[in-house]
């Protein structure tokens, strides 16, 4: 039996509201997914909350519940939709540009779909160079646009009947910046709302503003966003969780299961080469340099931390690291991701693996933001506040606290998860250490 506490979690009661900036082919992808779902036209297959076990006490226990009969999280029934995007596009007509799902599919969703209009968006060209549209919030100041945005926030609540809410990132990957002194407190922060400062992108008024509704956010692009230390500080003063950054999808989730299997074996690395075809309204947008440079730094961390050249010099202090990404546009959403790596073994023999990932971006980038939205509200109900590590799980670039590195190994990563999961509900955490079946 568990001697754990449970952490009280206040019930899933009412509808979750999910506001998502950036009604492109991810967050359309997404919501028709949802729907046909609910109408019993496809499974959820992707998604950890949906069907994923979790092992509770011993293996001759016999306890493996669904994750979602295990903790109290939102059903899909509750879930309603809101989105800004600077076109005008409804949800129906996006998806059909996005071009990722068949006719056929998005024909018998047109009537929820439809309803989903975009509000007018916060955007800015000098960090989203490639992209522009009409449908943007008035001229003001950037504090001017953080409150519309709170208004916007108002009204969905009001008008949907949401008890509950939670934004989750979904537009185009901004250019890539550092911290700078604006984002060190929440003072110089507000300050530089109101004055405009160029060094707020349009990611952090959107982080700003749910953070102040209470709201939780995650960013599921690479760029600099709520990871910054005035963001982090309203975050913990409003009670708030937040989680980021990057959506884990297709080369580095490959990354993130291989690496460890070569650390495993103490198999040497000498070079890894990645590249990636893309054709959709993100590899238009990674098609510009400063934009590139923020998916780069997400995707060359990865590695870095799993291997831990300090630890083993031998095997992986001078690998050589490159990654690639080109916009093609017939490829559209079929994103192919190509790796060649180069690895050596005993008494320092070459090897080679070559990937060839064929894969479907925002198929593989759907069922990630339903499982984000559902765990954050269920961290916003047990009254978890901050940085959500357990969630690194889900992103290239997980946040994590100042001076502590991100773990990337996936299977730790879904280790953290789920015994956080088990914490949250009194039981006993797995070790994995087996010595009880053997005593």
């Amino acid at each position: 039996m568990s001697t754990q506490q449970n952490v009280p979690i206040a019930p899933a009661q009412g509808k979750l509201g999910v506001l998502i900036p950036g009604m492109g082919a991810v967050t359309t992808t997404f919501i028709a997914g949802v729907e046909a779902i609910k109408r019993g036209i496809a499974k959820p297959i992707g998604s950890v909350t949906q069907m994923a076990t979790i092992r509770l006490g011993k293996r001759t226990d016999g306890r493996s519940p669904r994750i979602q009969d295990f903790v109290p999280l939102a059903g899909l029934d509750d879930l309603v939709f809101g989105a800004w995007d600077i076109f005008e596009d409804n949800c129906f007509e996006a998806a059909t540009k996005a071009g990722v799902l068949e006719t056929s599919l998005l024909e018998q969703l047109r009537s929820p779909l439809s309803a989903i209009r975009p509000m007018p968006a916060v955007f800015d060209t000098d960090y989203v160079r490639r992209l522009d549209g009409p449908n943007k919030k008035a001229r003001g100041s950037k504090m001017d646009h953080a409150e519309m945005l709170m208004e916007d926030i108002r009204n969905f609540r009001e008008s949907t009947g949401a008890a509950r809410l939670a934004m989750i990132w979904c537009a185009s990957t901004e250019v890539f910046h550092k911290p700078a002194a604006v984002h060190q407190t929440l003072a110089d922060f507000e300050c530089g709302l109101q004055k405009s400062d160029p060094e707020i992108s349009p990611s952090q008024i959107y982080a700003y503003a749910a953070l102040k509704m209470g709201v939780p956010f995650a960013n599921g692009a690479p760029h600099l966003s709520s990871d910054a230390p005035a963001l982090l500080e309203l975050a913990r003063e409003r009670q708030v969780p937040i989680c980021g950054k990057d959506f884990k999808t297709g080369q580095t989730f490959m990354k993130t299961l291989i690496a460890p299997g070569l650390k495993s074996r103490m198999l040497g690395l000498s070079g890894w080469f990645s590249t990636n075809i893309l054709g959709n309204r993100d590899g238009e947008v990674l098609d510009d340099p400063g934009s590139f440079k923020s998916k780069e730094e997400s995707k060359l961390e990865a590695l870095d931390q799993i291997l831990q050249a300090d630890l083993y010099p031998d095997l992986y202090k001078n690998f050589y690291h490159k990654v690639r990404i080109n916009y093609y546009p017939p490829r559209g959403d079929a994103k192919e991701g190509w790796d060649n790596i180069d690895i050596f073994g005993w008494l320092g023999y070459p090897m080679q693996i070559k990937i060839d990932f064929l894969c479907r971006d925002s198929i593989l980038a759907a069922p990630l933001v339903l499982d984000l939205v559902l765990f954050m509200d269920l961290a916003q109900r047990a009254g978890m506040r901050g940085i959500q590590e357990w969630l690194s799980f889900y992103f290239k670039a997980p946040m994590h606290a100042p001076g502590l590195y991100p773990e990337h190994d996936i299977f730790i990563q879904l280790m953290k998860l789920k015994n956080t999961l088990r914490w949250m509900r009194g039981e006993d955490l797995i070790t994995h250490l087996g010595l009880e079946y053997y005593d």
